[in-house]
């Protein structure tokens, strides 16, 4: 008798204890419950998978994103089909010439328009895999963002020089650099990387290649240049604290996660290799001003804009933080259109017919993403030419979504 009454006793401890087990869970299950509804509305594509739906079904109007698309293709880009050709025509004034990593043949113009998550447009050969050209920055600055979540990088106003320590940052102006000059590209780095000197890149028509060597520099912060040679700095860095190539992070951490591809490529130059920890690892480029960077297809190129139209959120997994979407989009002093590698829409500056809000990746020969939260828009474009052919194609998708809200004076 003595044993059963044992045996009760456990288990009325054991029904007892997973009573209030079952208990303690219940608030967290009807939390998650709540968010999957939430997530109804949102739709992610799967990979591999990409589900369409008719412009009305989105309360769009299909005339005017037949519109867009006219638009899109009447004004393609009219450079060389052979990169190689158009980058060197290009940057014909610059004293360091030729391409120092891979380029291609380039497609036709092409483009995909997401909404609420769906393709309701699309046009051209969005599966091939192109250039991009400084779209790549976007891709690079991304790295830094993850570098901040995972601790590599305590702060963005820290100087480079307190993580890279093999001379590229000794100098006394050097020396004054931080990341977020880096990445807003306000910094003025004196120096040459991969055999171009940073002021070889975009120089003045107007100044002597000696004013150019003997320029004055600017303090870090206060002037702002375009320039890749500062730019292919930024990912040297990076590749620095990494430990490991960039690409390797980027897919893993980014691209894989979101279902891109396996398709794309990040290259750097034939003599951007370097050693790592004893490992031989190749410093990729922010854009192909002299070949490489980011070659890789347009919807590829969307799914990365969805992402970052999610505040960084994938189908409930926060990929990077929300924190680095609200940094990258800070305008910067010396050129409010310019936020962490990423353009903005600032005083509508870029996009009149745009939001303000609005943000952008872009590259050589009208290479976009535009990203539009406040109506739920991802635009990923194909040799498009100028930003006027690119504003032009937005106001006519804005114009699709109300006809009575987005009246305006379209762009022939």
């Amino acid at each position: 008798m003595k044993i059963q009454k044992n045996k009760t006793s456990k288990m009325a401890t054991y029904f007892l204890t997973l009573f209030f087990i079952l208990s303690s869970l219940l608030p967290v299950t009807e939390s998650l419950h709540a968010y999957s509804e939430d997530q109804k509305s949102t739709y992610f594509p799967k990979k591999g998978v990409w589900e369409k739906r008719k412009p009305e079904e989105l309360e769009m109007d299909s005339q005017r994103l037949q519109e867009a698309i006219e638009f899109a293709v009447a004004n393609e880009w009219t450079g060389p089909k052979d990169l190689e050709i158009a980058v060197t025509q290009a940057f014909s004034v610059e004293p360091y010439g030729g391409v120092l990593g891979p380029t291609k043949e380039r497609g036709e113009s092409n483009g995909v328009i997401v909404k609420n998550g769906y393709i309701v447009a699309e046009w051209g050969d969005t599966k091939r895999v192109d250039m991009t050209f400084s779209v790549s920055k976007s891709f690079l600055s991304t790295t830094v963002g993850l570098a901040l979540d995972s601790g590599l990088i305590a702060d963005v106003q820290d100087p480079v020089k307190n993580y890279i320590m093999d001379g590229k940052f000794d100098s006394e102006h050097n020396a004054k650099i931080t990341w977020h000059h880096l990445l807003n590209q306000t910094s003025d780095w004196s120096g040459t990387l991969w055999d171009r000197p940073d002021w070889g890149d975009r120089p003045p028509k107007d100044a002597t290649w000696n004013d150019l060597r003997k320029r004055k520099l600017n303090e870090p912060g206060t002037h702002f240049k375009y320039n890749d040679v500062r730019v292919n700095l930024l990912a040297y860095s990076l590749l620095q604290v990494w430990r490991i190539p960039l690409p390797v992070i980027l897919r893993e951490k980014i691209m894989d996660p979101i279902g891109t591809s396996p398709t794309w490529r990040w290259h750097g130059y034939e003599n951007s290799w370097v050693l790592v920890d004893g490992l031989k690892m190749q410093s990729v480029s922010g854009g192909g001003h002299w070949g490489g960077g980011m070659f890789i297809r347009t919807r590829d190129q969307a799914r990365f804009g969805l992402l970052f139209l999610h505040n960084g959120n994938w189908n409930g997994r926060q990929l990077i933080s929300k924190d680095w979407i609200k940094m990258l989009r800070v305008p910067t002093p010396a050129n409010p259109s310019y936020g962490y590698m990423w353009w903005l829409n600032t005083g509508q500056q870029s996009f009149s017919s745009a939001p303000e809000s609005v943000f952008y990746a872009a590259g050589f020969g009208g290479n976009y993403i535009v990203v539009d939260q406040e109506h739920d828009l991802v635009i990923a474009v194909r040799w498009t030419g100028s930003s006027r052919t690119m504003d032009g194609i937005i106001q006519r998708v804005l114009a699709s979504l109300d006809s009575d809200q987005h009246k305006v004076s379209l762009i022939n």
